[in-house]
């Protein structure tokens, strides 16, 4: 595999752009290829089954594309699909949001108290508590569901009044009323981070996913041998169907020369042998 092959990403919509900007303020040389399932957003509230196909055939199309690794930018498919992606693309290496994000929780001195909140089928597997309590057993763990985060994210109107009472809403919620550290379960939930913190007023460390993978993936290339040995990188944008609000975070990520490329994955593309 050529160190200079790109990146690929997926998510369901916006939010593993914010996982993507990231890569691209660590690895400005990367190539990134990026595709947002928005036909299918979002995720959290499909069927386990119907993730890990929508997972697999995003991989295998990113594969196909060239791709030397792949970063699952979502925590429902991290948490539901990683394995299968995994045992799917063998040699190409596969990276998840969740492993990054509980190591770094862990090893921070003053998380002993851990709030996780996502979507639906992210708290439902349970995947964050297993994992931090893999890693410390002392650790407590309160993880609540906040499905309506991610469609009034996508919708851009999270800065509006409805937008922070829904937020103010959860986070008020008994469940989470001693923690110490709160994790965003979800690639969206960056777009928000500065309204959380603002919720808590410094009494809760909030962790997102994006800054951390970024760095993790940076690690990892270098580590490798993988890193390209370009000063700036090109990218690729595909979407399975068109949204006002893709384009626009997309621009405010990537600039204002960035084309979005539409296609039906799902029913012109065959995944090929990988």
């Amino acid at each position: 595999m050529s160190n200079n092959a790109p990146i690929g990403i997926f998510d369901s919509g916006i939010g593993g752009l914010t996982v993507a900007n990231a890569i691209k303020k660590y690895l400005p040389g990367e190539r990134i290829i990026y595709f947002g399932d928005t036909a299918h957003l979002p995720y959290g509230d499909k069927a386990p089954s119907s993730i890990i196909e929508y997972s697999r055939t995003i991989s295998s199309f990113l594969v196909d594309k060239g791709c030397k690794i792949i970063v699952i930018a979502c925590n429902t498919a991290s948490s539901i699909a990683y394995a299968k992606v995994k045992e799917d693309l063998g040699s190409v290496p596969v990276i998840n949001v969740i492993d990054p994000v509980v190591e770094v929780v862990v090893n921070s001195k003053n998380s002993h108290r851990v709030g996780v909140i996502g979507t639906r089928a992210t708290i439902n597997s349970g995947e964050y508590e297993k994992r931090l309590k893999k890693l410390d057993k002392t650790i407590a763990v309160s993880s609540l569901a906040t499905p309506l985060l991610v469609p009034l994210i996508e919708e851009l109107i999270m800065d509006e009044v409805v937008g922070h009472m829904v937020i103010s809403k959860y986070l008020s919620q008994p469940l989470l009323k001693d923690i110490d550290s709160l994790i965003l379960g979800c690639t969206h939930y960056p777009l928000i981070k500065k309204t959380i913190e603002y919720h808590y007023d410094g009494r809760v460390k909030v962790f997102d996913s994006a800054d951390i993978v970024g760095k993790y993936v940076e690690k990892y290339l270098s580590d490798n041998n993988l890193k390209s040995d370009k000063k700036e990188g090109s990218h690729e944008f595909y979407v399975s169907d068109y949204t006002e609000s893709f384009e626009t975070n997309t621009r405010n990520f990537f600039g204002e020369g960035i084309h979005l490329m539409q296609i039906d994955l799902f029913r012109s593309f065959k995944p090929g042998t990988v």
